[in-house]
């Protein structure tokens, strides 16, 4: 017989309870447990349970020979370097990003580039006639390409069968609805049961699955942990979609780096690769301005030349203002502290705005360094040096440790003309002599005091 058991699946981070309250005792959301009802049968006894065959086991290391994945090129350089180097073979892929901001252009303007390979579009919120259109609007041609208008998972799955494409594009995860659960399309328990059975079709019958989700208001994909532990790739969209550029970041990847970012502008056309992102970033530069600094970051394997920007006056509230835009809230209350209590810069009575232009978000710790000249030049109302760009991670001490990846940041640097650069001097300490031998000045300090000197700060 058949037992109904209640819970409560938390939509922003998937965690389970048993019993209803108003905030989640994962990620401490407010309002976000769902209520879910799970059918279980009833276990069979020892006796009546039929005999089951045993999986097949194999060794790591077998002398028999097995079929090799390989990968298969999209032909768009920025998707390919965010994958890893191509689409995987039998792989899932969790494409998310807010409404408007390119996730279906994106996977049409994919299907002509696969050379002719069959292609599946499931659309649960488009009619063919709209796809249609839209590909007729960005000069899409792709005969291969098959169209369906379907939300039902077990019809979904019968067409894949009949199909046998060689790819297959769910749009989007959250109108997806199986018949074997009373839940409503949308609700956690459709969400992650739909995307099991689709991503077990995909490892199966051998197809590569590219599934798009949508956010949450926080900015992270629906149901993020029930997805994401799911999957093989993770992409998501970046930056506001009403900009021109987006950037679309790996996530997570199972077959190549993550972290790793394309830039892509969007035109009539659809979107079009930016083959120097670091470019783009620092292209409007005021550079006599105060509060402003360039940061020779990494992202992924690529190297690139951002600018921070920080805006610090006086405030005129009891508790001053801290607020970021593509940088961690808590670091940047560590670097304001680091800087009163180590170099005697009086913040607590300024209001402090931090932004990454462009519309990236920065991750590594190697920022912390063109965070605090930002925000110490905007303290003293004096620009930092304009052919200067930085690097380097803060110790509570005041003191720049050491960073990965300085050469690279190095020949970044004089690619895009700059004549100096600070970092950490520990990354100067065993520079080859092709990179010492560069045009520029490679400065590298021990303190945060000896880079703002170095950045005439």
């Amino acid at each position: 017989m058949a037992r109904t058991a209640t819970r409560y699946v938390c939509s922003a981070c998937g965690a389970v309870t048993l019993k209803y309250q108003g905030r989640c005792f994962e990620c401490q959301s407010w309002g976000t447990l769902v209520e879910t009802h799970d059918v279980r049968e009833e276990p069979k006894s020892k006796k009546q349970r039929p005999p089951m065959a045993l999986p097949s086991v194999e060794n790591l290391h077998d002398d028999t020979p097995s079929a090799a994945f390989h990968r298969t090129m999209t032909g768009i350089g920025e998707l390919d370097r965010v994958l890893g180097g191509g689409l995987m073979e039998a792989s899932a892929i969790l494409v998310g990003g807010e409404p408007g901001i390119g996730k279906s252009t994106l996977m049409l303007q994919l299907v002509p580039r696969l050379e002719g390979k069959k292609v599946l579009y499931v659309a649960g919120e488009e009619s063919p006639n709209q796809i249609r259109e839209r590909a007729r609007r960005l000069g899409i041609k792709a005969p291969h390409l098959r169209l369906a208008s379907e939300v039902s998972l077990e019809r979904i799955l019968d067409t894949i069968a009949h199909e046998q494409p060689f790819m297959v594009i769910v749009d989007s995860i959250q109108t997806v609805h199986s018949d074997e659960y009373q839940s409503s399309a949308g609700t956690i328990t459709q969400i992650r049961e739909c995307a099991a059975a689709l991503i077990r079709a995909a490892k199966e019958q051998n197809f590569i699955l590219a599934v798009i989700g949508h956010i949450t208001k926080e900015g992270s994909l629906a149901g993020p942990k029930a997805l994401e532990h799911m999957v093989d790739t993770v992409l998501q969209f970046e930056g506001e979609g009403y900009q021109r550029y987006r950037i679309v970041r790996s996530v997570k990847n199972r077959f190549g780096p993550t972290n790793e970012i394309g830039v892509f502008r969007m035109e009539e056309t659809g979107l079009e690769e930016v083959s120097n992102p670091s470019e783009f970033f620092i292209s409007d530069r005021t550079a006599d301005v105060p509060g402003t600094a360039v940061l020779a970051g990494i992202e992924g394997s690529r190297a690139l030349l951002v600018e921070v920007q920080a805006l610090v006056s006086r405030t005129g509230y009891s508790m001053p203002q801290r607020i970021s835009t593509g940088f961690d809230l808590k670091r940047i209350a560590i670097i304001l502290a680091v800087l009163e209590k180590r170099l005697q810069y009086q913040t607590a009575t300024q209001d402090v705005f931090v932004k990454i232009a462009g519309g990236l978000r920065l991750v590594e710790p190697a920022a912390d360094l063109a965070v605090a000249a930002a925000i110490a030049s905007g303290l003293r109302n004096q620009p930092c040096s304009p052919t200067a760009a930085s690097c380097g991670e803060i110790g509570l001490s005041g003191e720049l440790r050491a960073i990965s990846d300085g050469e690279r940041r190095i020949r970044e640097a004089v690619h895009l003309g700059f004549s100096s650069i600070v970092l950490p001097a520990a990354n100067t300490r065993e520079l080859k002599p092709s990179v010492t031998k560069l045009p520029i000045r490679i400065i590298g300090c021990r303190t945060l005091h000896e880079a703002l000197d170095a950045l005439e700060i």
